[in-house]
């Protein structure tokens, strides 16, 4: 199921399958009939969940949300109930899964949200961090290949593991840097974002930081292919280095 943006026309109600009536969007019973409801195309796991479509969610608030709803409706309670009942306790069972996994992880949590805001633009796809240089990297990843291309020069002539080895460490440092760097990043973007959410600023402001965002995921997943180039290049195997 793909969610809509928060910001295009959603449905106000859901309508239960069984009596026919109109249920709000963040309850999971009929009020008229107490049917589980079937999952319907509308809402997201920050409102299936019931917790703010923020960044910074509190750990045990979520788990306690999700083992709540799990023995709301877990298909082992609806052993007994019609074809139909059982099919959306099943549904709302394995979307309540797929919430909680996403959500508990706070990287997954933001390319999710920038999904849902419509700005994922493969902000999560590693394909796309793996050919598009981000241009805050240009320097480290220039200076990477010119090491890597001198370790594989220094494997190649038969030296000895040790000396291209500490070459290849030395290489990773200002790699790691910048990862900490966006790190801290993120954490900050994470906690702006919240504050626009708790302050309801502006349209232009929230498009702001869901761009900076979405850019610093894409600088990130791209630190972390160089890093993985590198540890290749650490057990000593053939790899292509970075495309620039």
């Amino acid at each position: 199921m793909i969610p809509m943006s928060s910001h295009t026309a959603d449905p106000t109600v859901q309508i239960c399958r069984s009596c026919g009536g109109g249920a709000p969007l963040d309850v999971h019973f009929c009020p008229q009939c107490t049917k589980v409801l079937a999952l319907g195309r509308h809402g997201d796991f920050f409102s299936f969940l019931g917790v703010a479509r923020k960044l910074n969610l509190d750990a045990s608030e979520l788990e306690s949300r999700f083992r709540g709803l799990s023995r709301q409706f877990h298909p082992d309670y609806f052993y007994n109930a019609s074809p139909a009942e059982r099919r959306a306790s099943l549904e709302r069972s394995s979307y309540l899964n797929d919430a909680y996994r996403t959500l508990k992880q706070p990287v997954a949590r933001i390319a999710y949200l920038l999904e849902l805001e419509g700005f994922a633009a493969n902000a999560s796809d590693p394909s796309r961090a793996s050919k598009e240089v981000p241009p805050a990297l240009l320097e480290e990843v220039f200076a990477l290949n010119e090491e890597l291309d001198t370790v594989r020069e220094l494997r190649a002539s038969g030296a000895p593991p040790a000396e291209w080895q500490a070459r290849l460490a030395l290489a990773r440092e200002p790699i790691e840097r910048k990862r900490a760097e966006h790190e801290d990043q993120l954490r900050a973007l994470s906690e702006k974002w919240d504050a626009h959410v708790d302050a309801r600023g502006p349209e232009e402001d929230r498009r702001a930081i869901l761009a900076a965002l979405k850019e610093r995921m894409l600088e990130r997943n791209y630190i972390n292919n160089l890093l993985a180039t590198i540890e290749r290049e650490m057990a000593g195997s053939e790899s292509l280095k970075p495309e620039v």
